[in-house]
């Protein structure tokens, strides 16, 4: 006979609410397994309950997943035709944008891969894919990495209301799927291991999922990168542009760069001291100075300025910076000192920037140009960041200028000098001329 649900007094005229007839509405049940079972006298959630808990676990993970505080990134508030951009820039973010609404209606079946540098409106375009799924009642889950790395490590403490293997199952089944800044987490063992998975199930799923990074795919970690270069199911779309949130103002002026307390140090004013100087000396300072002027005509490659102090190092750095933002580019001219501060204030708790965005925006810088270079006082953090930077710009081939006291560079790490030594990048000069800034040629304090 077919057991009757039970129902719940009610004072009211309502339906009187149906009772569970297997926990009698308490919810739990206890298994029928013997007194040396594990779950002998343990309660656990009724079947009545599975949807509930289901429902609710869903409310958690779309909690977790913050896209309410992304409510306002939608396609109607992006931006486009932005007056400080040139007419290819804008053109990109409006193809970004028809792209995305694109995807955003009928993402079965794809990846869409958004690539480019700090605020170049990535993460407006990833919520907005988001915003829009969920105006349409279809769900999504937005999450930067490192939060869902964090998420993920939470489920193994006592008291958390969603164990691992749900939190990570619904990550890898969600119809939509929004990763943002993928590259940013700590790179450790157990979170590639985790991305990995989580993206290689959703790979071999064809899951719809759209991610952001700031990195090149040659950063990433190689299993990674080889399903996002594939090019039946992910379409890459690459925000070339400088920051978006910053303005006209600030695209090409850095906070970190010094230039503007250089702006009398042009190849106008540059002293050669033909009167004080011997002619051998004199021709090692014409040769310098035409060797800046030619790499201020054709930036490319490295220019490594040796000398001692107050031979004219620093003026001719600064003498190619001036010229090469006179021309319009964005360039950055700072000492090794200030560089290193800049990035160490990023850890001030009232800093607007953090040190990925204060890092990214120094190596990837159009030219950086950086003065009095010295590692001897360097701890080993300031060494390592200072390697990491010149690596990225030795690797992408960046332009880069760099000055140091001494005849020679041999004090360096050999890390630092087989960059600085590699002849198909780098061209290494010696200023030979003295310091003369105490000197009657001495017009200004260099």
């Amino acid at each position: 006979m077919t057991p009757q649900k039970k129902t719940s007094q009610t004072t009211s005229n309502a339906e009187p609410e149906a009772v569970c007839p297997i926990c009698d509405g308490l919810g739990l049940v206890k298994k029928r397994v013997p007194e040396d079972h594990p779950d002998f006298g343990k309660a656990f959630a009724c079947a009545c309950q599975q949807e509930k808990l289901a429902a609710r676990q869903s409310q958690q993970i779309y909690e977790m997943s913050n896209l309410s505080s992304y409510a306002h990134l939608t396609f109607a508030t992006f931006q486009t035709d932005l007056e400080w951009l040139s007419p290819d820039q804008n053109n990109i973010l409006r193809m970004a944008v028809e792209l995305s609404h694109y995807f955003a209606q009928q993402p079965e079946g794809q990846w869409l891969l958004l690539q480019g540098g700090y605020g170049s409106g990535k993460t407006h375009l990833a919520a907005a894919i988001g915003n829009h799924r969920l105006a349409m009642g279809r769900p999504a889950i937005f999450m930067t990495v490192p939060d869902l790395l964090d998420h993920l490590r939470r489920t193994y403490g006592p008291g958390t209301d969603v164990r691992y293997d749900q939190l990570f199952d619904q990550l890898k089944q969600t119809p939509l799927l929004i990763l943002d800044d993928l590259g940013s987490e700590s790179p450790t063992a157990w979170a590639n291991e985790k991305v990995f998975q989580l993206l290689n199930e959703r790979y071999v799923n064809v899951l719809p999922t759209v991610i952001t990074t700031n990195h090149s795919l040659e950063d990433l970690d190689k299993r990674i990168s080889s399903r996002l270069v594939d090019q039946h199911l992910t379409r890459i779309i690459r925000l070339d542009l400088p920051d978006y949130r910053r303005g006209g103002e600030l695209q090409n002026r850095s906070d970190l760069s010094n230039l503007r307390l250089y702006a009398d140090m042009t190849f106008e004013t540059f002293d050669r001291r033909h009167q004080s100087l011997p002619p051998e000396t004199t021709v090692n300072l014409e040769r310098a100075l035409r060797l800046a002027e030619n790499f201020a005509n054709h930036p490319e490659g490295w220019l490594v300025l040796l000398g001692e102090h107050g031979a004219g190092k620093t003026h001719l750095a600064a003498s190619i910076a001036n010229y090469r933002q006179m021309m319009g580019d964005d360039v950055i001219l700072v000492t090794a000192a200030d560089l290193l501060d800049y990035l160490r204030s990023a850890f001030n708790p009232n800093s607007r920037d953090n040190l990925d965005t204060r890092f990214n925006e120094i190596r990837s810088a159009p030219l950086l140009i950086l003065d009095h270079f010295q590692l001897t006082t360097a701890t080993a953090w300031a060494k390592e960041k200072l390697f990491q930077i010149l690596d990225y710009r030795y690797l992408a081939k960046l332009p880069t200028v760099i000055t140091k006291a001494g005849d020679d560079i041999n004090d360096l790490d050999a890390s630092f000098r087989s960059r600085l030594l590699d002849t198909r990048i780098s061209k290494i000069y010696l200023i030979t001329a003295p310091d003369y800034r105490g000197g009657v040629s001495a017009k200004r304090n260099r």
